[in-house]
């Protein structure tokens, strides 16, 4: 227990670095925006292709952590609109409560993996990106699109483009490429590529904790705590079941659980403001889900190390 927290701690820790830098206005404003795009478009990358490209992905059990992963989402979102009547919120709030049921914070993800699973683990990590980032986009955007307060409803290849050019996801496919090719990491670019991921992790959480809003987390009701319960719950209880189905071994299993466990991803509140959400919802979503998760990451992580 005592391994598991040091090694999340650092983490979280960093998130709450961002949080103070952000408020203390140690950095200008116009920083923020900038690391984030960096994050997003050439550190993360680098980091999902040199690992992916690199990695021993024959030997990993790609269709039991597909359907445990997949299958999570499938669930939960079916859940969340099974609740809709009990929830009792507008139609825009409901399709932030949608995102806020499926999306991961990509970022802590892959931090946890790196920090408590070793190399195995941020590879199956990185899998996990590849199936649940286009999925999720998929679902989140046409649940804004029935339930939010918007005339824009986009058509399919318009959708299928947006999602096909997400870095995060065509890093994965790209390494993946490299792999099954046999090429691994090219000389000298692959070095650099690894070099570049390493800044991916810390200014990536630091951009995490510099986007929290407490105003917004005050403002909140009870359903984004019923919201927090289900991401941050039932979500990690609907993919270890999956796992122990699927026979998925220990490593793969604890990296599926902790990706089903993340907070919602700020990317939520973004899709939210432009496509009719309720956009205030989904910043008291995401920012209750990442502060709960310091809390509820570590309890996951030892009842998956203890299985």
């Amino acid at each position: 227990m005592i391994a598991i927290l040091s090694a999340l701690l650092p983490t979280f820790a960093l998130i709450v670095l961002g949080y103070v830098l952000r408020q203390r206005n140690f950095l200008p404003d116009t920083f923020w925006p900038g690391a984030e795009k960096l994050t997003y478009f050439v550190t993360f990358p680098a980091l999902l292709f040199a690992n992916t490209a690199k990695a021993d992905l024959g030997s990993l059990p790609l269709l039991g952590i597909s359907g445990a992963m997949l299958g999570t989402v499938v669930i939960c979102t079916a859940l969340v609109i099974a609740a809709k009547p009990i929830l009792k919120v507008s139609p825009a709030a409901f399709s932030s409560l949608v995102q806020g049921a499926i999306r991961p914070n990509t970022y802590i993800g892959l931090a946890v993996a790196a920090a408590l699973l070793g190399a195995e683990g941020l590879t199956v990590t990185a899998l996990c990106v590849a199936l649940v980032v286009p999925t999720v986009n998929v679902i989140s955007v046409l649940a804004c699109a029935h339930w939010g307060d918007n005339d824009r409803t986009p058509g399919l290849l318009s959708l299928l483009r947006d999602v096909g050019k997400n870095p995060l996801l065509l890093a994965c496919v790209l390494g993946s490429a490299f792999n099954f090719a046999g090429i691994g990491l090219p000389p000298v670019i692959g070095p650099f590529l690894e070099v570049l991921g390493r800044a991916a992790l810390p200014i990536g959480l630091l951009a995490v904790g510099a986007g929290l809003d407490l105003i917004a987390a005050r403002r909140a009701g009870w359903p984004v705590g019923i919201s927090s319960i289900g991401k941050l719950a039932i979500s990690p209880a609907i993919a270890a079941g999956l796992c122990i189905a699927f026979e998925l071994p220990s490593i793969e299993m604890a990296a599926v659980v902790l990706y089903a466990a993340l907070p919602c991803s700020a990317s939520a509140y973004v899709l939210a403001r432009l496509m009719g959400g309720d956009a205030q919802m989904m910043a008291s979503v995401i920012t209750v889900h990442t502060l709960s998760a310091i809390i509820t990451m570590p309890i996951i992580a030892i009842l998956v190390h203890a299985v």
